[in-house]
């Protein structure tokens, strides 16, 4: 959860990297600019490959709070996001706030530690083999120096009344993860300190102050274990990042990765509530260009080796905008991941699910949510695309189209995924509030042609995955309903039947000695596809 990007972005468009991006990506734009006749191409072959597909994207999602973490729907919908879409890691905030009940202290000012919230949590997490990005946040009210909170759950924000007591509480916590969970699991663990400290809603006070807080609390996790690994500065904007490498460089603090946000907006603040209004950016590399500009920085800093994590991402940082439930948005985040490339070692995208309750509980079934699904687990077109980029293969394919990724497995099996993202959002003159609740009816976009050249003769099942403009397409299906404010089981069965992320089209293929393979599909603006030839 963050505000304007803008406010924080440096001058990235001076960067010769984004540069040699941006002239690639306009003269690849040629083709969203053609009429309905155009054909596009990916054409692809068998026996050339790039090398291992790069699974970034679904390293790390993010959730609400810990303590919604408890929740049997929470957990129930995580299970299925994680079969689906593959998502190893999982960051939220809230671990440390009261409702966790882990910190408190004697009459006599001694500390109490207290982890019978957290370790279900975290052996749930665990036993369905996602491990935990661990944001260290926010400061349990019994160690904070103000009463200033966050959100409606008020996590406060202040520094620690006493560093070393801060520093005796996460010694505390990393020896009990181990103990609990043993060094190695933890040794594969992400340790973060806090969350968006360049933001005052966040972090009422200074940058010196959090380089601080995060020099005592890396003291503490390196203390426990020399080998696990700690980072930050977790801040909105990708701000900060050359600052947090110099003080720990300067000063001999440990740090292991660096991690960052961005979103694709243009204007607004933190805003849970979504009262100010947002615009998506028109900017091709919006997002993108953010993390390679990070990546830049990192490579010419003291420390050039970092990990980077982009440990909050997606087109709008406020959880009342309506573009995160359209169909426009799976186009979108693949589109950003695609430009991101090697540049990032996750991007984690914001957030999961929609039981997110930071400006309260919401009211509505469809609500401009973070959620790769609402609150009664129905699948937005985002989700299906993220459980696309799964079904990928391990081994990714030479291809030279900008807007696909190509792969095959173990089995030979072949997958492509291709996109076509158009924004056609108006600009300045219209929030997203306003435009992303409409029916917004895909134009024309030509056709799409698959070519395959050097595939083992013998016989595939195809299957076609789609999402688009009322294909998988939830919201649309909920439009059609008259946007209700309550949903019925009735209307989610529904719902969910026209947006259950099965095969669009599948047929029976018989592939020659030649070894060649074409199909032509009809392309729409933001539609998704994946095409998949199973051997048999």
């Amino acid at each position: 959860m963050q505000f304007n990007t803008t406010n924080f972005k440096k001058n990235i468009i001076k960067s010769s990297v984004l540069l040699s991006c941006s002239l690639v990506l306009l003269s690849q734009k040629s083709f969203s600019q053609t009429n309905e006749s155009a054909v596009r191409r990916i054409e692809t072959d068998f026996n050339k490959t790039k090398g291992k597909l790069n699974n970034y994207f679904n390293e790390c999602v993010g959730a609400g709070r810990a303590n919604e973490g408890l929740r049997a729907d929470w957990q129930q919908q995580l299970a299925t996001a994680k079969q689906d879409c593959g998502f190893r890691y999982i960051r939220m905030h809230g671990l440390l706030v009261d409702d966790m009940a882990v910190y408190k202290e004697d009459k006599n000012g001694n500390p109490e530690y207290n982890y019978q919230y957290i370790d279900p949590l975290f052996d749930y997490l665990l036993s369905i083999d996602v491990k935990p990005f661990v944001e260290l946040g926010f400061m349990p009210s019994p160690l904070a120096s103000g009463d200033k909170t966050i959100f409606w759950w008020r996590g406060n924000v202040t520094p620690p009344k006493d560093y070393n007591k801060w520093e005796e509480l996460i010694t505390n916590l990393v020896q009990h993860f181990t103990e609990r969970y043993g060094e190695e699991e933890v040794k594969s663990w992400y340790f973060e300190v806090w969350n968006e400290p360049n933001l005052d809603g966040f972090w009422a006070g200074t940058q010196e102050e959090y380089f601080k807080l995060y020099q005592y609390t890396a003291k503490a996790v390196k203390g426990v274990n020399k080998e696990y690994k700690v980072g930050g500065p977790a801040t909105a904007g990708a701000a900060w990042v050359p600052e947090m490498i110099d003080f720990c460089a300067k000063n001999n603090v440990a740090i292991d990765f660096v991690t960052t946000h961005s979103y694709g907006v243009k204007q607004g603040f933190l805003d849970e509530f979504g009262n100010s209004g947002t615009v998506l950016n028109k900017d091709e590399m919006a997002v993108s260009g953010d993390v390679i500009n990070s990546r830049k920085q990192i490579e010419t800093s003291a420390i050039p080796g970092l990990e980077l994590h982009y440990t909050e991402w997606s087109s709008s940082y406020t959880p009342a905008d309506p573009i995160h439930d359209s169909y426009h948005q799976a186009a979108y985040v693949l589109e950003k991941l695609k430009q991101v490339g090697n540049t990032a070692n996750s991007m984690s995208y914001w957030v999961f699910t929609d039981i997110f309750e930071e400006a309260g509980p919401r009211f509505t079934p469809f609500h401009g949510g973070f959620g790769l699904m609402t609150i009664q687990g129905i699948k937005k077109p985002v989700y299906h695309a993220y459980s696309f980029l799964n079904k990928l293969g391990v081994t990714e394919l030479v291809n030279s189209d900008a807007h696909s990724w190509v792969s095959k497995n173990e089995k030979g099996d072949i997958h492509i995924l291709a996109w076509d993202f158009t924004n056609t959002h108006p600009g300045d003159s219209i929030n997203n509030q306003v435009y992303y609740i409409k029916d917004l009816p895909a134009k024309n976009k030509g056709k799409l042609e698959i070519s395959i050249a050097d595939m083992p003769k013998g016989n595939y099942k195809l299957e076609i995955y789609k999402t688009g403009y009322r294909v998988n397409d939830a919201y649309t299906a909920y439009y059609d309903m008259g946007r209700p404010s309550q949903l019925n089981r009735n209307q989610v069965k529904e719902i969910n039947e026209k947006s259950n992320g099965a095969p669009v089209y599948t047929e029976e293929i018989k592939i020659g000695k030649n070894g060649s393979f074409s199909k032509q599909l009809d392309l729409r603006e933001n539609d998704v596809f994946l095409i998949c030839l199973k051997r048999k």
